[in-house]
């Protein structure tokens, strides 16, 4: 298993979750990482538009597994979430929204849909408990104007119901609204040097600095709920491993 290392552990306490960064190294990492995410968004985004505190302090890193497991959506409430991307060229943007999709359900290829701007995807929650999720996966790199959004109906796309994963999102600036979540991804020199990663494929040479802000205090329950389960995760790594 190709390791993804904690840089920083942010303490889960309330309304302060709101930056988290990880080292990842391996492209099955990244997608692990985004399946992650995926997971944290899909399960959360029923909690309502805004969550409360108490809801946020209920996914604190003090909250055993169990209780992460009973947090749940709530039938019959509209789940969405909007998610920034922003890194260089081949950082790794549309890997980590590939895990995402995964996590909803998706199991077929996705490409950034760099000419078409939107690529939009109707999955099944596969509970039966939750409605169809409506996510629509944009790549706004060959974007002329900010104001092109409008002709393609970005108002639409941002109604309640829908979670948008936006990449290049600074050439929407002035129509985009506040995300939740901003992911910062840096390419990065990685000090692993492991034979048997190699053997398998995975580019050991390079490792991507993934950072995830808050930008809402909705984010800021997303963003709880994703580091209680990477910490959670990397202890039963390390329980594997003794």
């Amino acid at each position: 298993m190709t390791p993804s290392v904690p840089k920083i552990a942010v303490p889960n306490t309330g309304l302060s979750n709101k930056e988290f960064s990880e080292t990842i190294v391996g492209e099955d990492a990244m997608v692990r990482l985004g399946q992650a995410l995926g997971r944290s968004l899909f399960s959360c985004g029923g909690l309502g538009a805004v969550p409360t505190e108490k809801s946020i302090e209920a996914t604190s890193i003090e909250a055993t597994s169990s209780e992460a497991m009973s947090i749940e959506a709530t039938p019959g409430e509209e789940n969405s979430a909007l998610v920034f991307f922003e890194g260089d060229l081949g950082a790794g943007k549309t890997t980590l929204c590939r895990g995402i999709l995964q996590a909803f359900g998706h199991h077929g290829a996705v490409k950034s849909p760099t000419y078409t701007l939107v690529e939009s995807y109707v999955l099944e929650s596969g509970s039966g408990e939750l409605k169809a999720a409506q996510v629509h996966h944009f790549d706004l790199y060959r974007l002329g104007d900010p104001e092109e959004l409008e002709f393609i109906g970005i108002r639409d796309y941002l109604e309640p119901g829908n979670f948008c994963l936006v990449e290049w999102p600074n050439r929407g600036k002035g129509i985009l609204p506040t995300p939740d979540l901003k992911v910062q991804i840096a390419v990065v020199a990685s000090e692993l040097e492991d034979q048997s990663l190699q053997a398998d494929g995975d580019d050991v040479t390079v490792g991507r600095d993934v950072t995830i802000v808050a930008e809402t205090e909705r984010g800021e329950f997303f963003l709880s709920h994703l580091i209680k389960n990477q910490i959670i995760e990397n202890q039963q790594i390390e329980e594997q491993g003794n």
